[in-house]
């Protein structure tokens, strides 16, 4: 029984697609089939499959059937948590989401859920992604302070709904966790956040993000062991479309 995760699917398969990156970019060519095959080799079905967000560009659930149909389809228990591109998918509507699909999927946002003597808990978190200012080095010299200022008012939020989620497994007897937030937990101006501070406060073991796409920004936020937990991006083109065994 083992713990996967993967972020961004941006499935389409019955909406507009967007993003010009899907449309450029070799890594995204026919890349459902490339991960179903992947997940088919490697999961069974007492697995967990973590998907970290973005999960279709449908607008609302009418738009999202045939890409539910396809995560239903891959292998193991699927749990997904919130991504910026979710337009499907209210805060207050999350246990609606959950009468409807269970148990064939599992829409973490509140709460949590479990992997053996872990808490998997969930935001869909946010950092402040510019606009910056670059000198002709490339250097970062200024950025937009109303932005940044909006950034933090849902910083705010989204720290706010971790850590309730946090202290509702602790009060059921959790110490053990695991942290997914779909935005990295820091921005390119930051080595500390208030997501690195929640992930030691819970002294979570690993902190797992999508988000981040193209590699010129793969290596935005922090990888691999930092300050006692291991933190890893698990974007699907990151990945290679190939989910990341967490555990």
């Amino acid at each position: 029984m083992s713990l996967y995760a993967i972020g961004d699917l941006h499935l389409h398969y019955q909406s507009e697609l967007k993003a010009k990156a899907q449309l450029k970019d070799p890594l995204w060519i026919d890349h459902e089939e490339k991960f179903k095959e992947n997940c088919r080799r490697l999961l069974e079905d007492d697995d967990t499959l973590v998907l970290v967000g973005d999960h279709s560009w449908g607008k609302d659930l009418s738009q999202c059937e045939k890409d539910f149909e396809y995560i239903r389809s891959l292998p193991g228990r699927k749990i997904l948590t919130r991504g910026n591109h979710d337009m499907f998918w209210e805060v207050n509507k999350t246990s609606k989401l959950n009468e409807q699909f269970n148990p064939d999927l599992i829409f973490l946002q509140g709460g949590y859920e479990t992997y053996g003597d872990y808490a998997l808990v969930a935001s869909k978190g946010y950092s402040f992604e510019g606009p910056f200012y670059l000198d002709k080095k490339g250097k970062v010299i200024g950025y937009d302070e109303s932005q940044a200022k909006h950034a933090e008012k849902l910083v705010e939020r989204e720290a706010k709904r971790l850590i309730a989620s946090f202290e509702k497994a602790k009060a059921d007897g959790y110490n053990k966790f695991i942290m997914f937030i779909h935005y990295p937990p820091t921005n390119i101006l930051e080595k500390d956040s208030v997501f690195t501070k929640i992930a030691a406060t819970y002294n979570v073991s690993q902190v797992i993000y999508a988000h981040v796409h193209g590699k010129t920004r793969f290596h935005d936020s922090i990888e691999g062991k930092y300050r006692g937990r291991e933190y890893s991006l698990v974007s699907g083109d990151y990945l290679n479309w190939i989910p990341k065994k967490i555990m």
